[in-house]
């Protein structure tokens, strides 16, 4: 399958189906698919960021990330065609997962 860019009408509808059932949403931000996740300390943070990337890591996909204490910024954009593609919104969503796993 050949990766391509997601145009504004795709964009849109991966952002409602990532969205639906989320209590906070990932918006765009500078063109990319952004959100900002919280945790009780730095360790938890630390702990989050280590499951995304192994998660990042088999899906061949890696984030732009910020962490302070016990925030994580993820940003997501696919380079190799300069936008959104599946591979964003695919990530997001198995980031998702690993947050609500972490949760239960």
């Amino acid at each position: 399958m050949e990766l391509k860019r997601y145009d504004t009408a795709q964009i849109e509808s991966a952002m409602a189906e990532l969205n639906q059932s989320l209590d906070q949403s990932w918006s765009l931000e500078d063109e990319k698919l952004t959100r900002e996740f919280k945790f009780k300390n730095f360790i938890e943070a630390f702990g989050f960021m280590t499951q995304v990337a192994i998660l990042a890591e088999k899906k061949v996909h890696h984030p732009e990330w910020f962490n302070v204490y016990n925030k994580v910024k993820i940003q997501l954009t696919t380079h190799d065609v300069g936008g959104l593609s599946y591979k964003d919104f695919d990530l997001a969503a198995g980031i998702e997962k690993l947050r609500l796993a972490k949760s239960a």
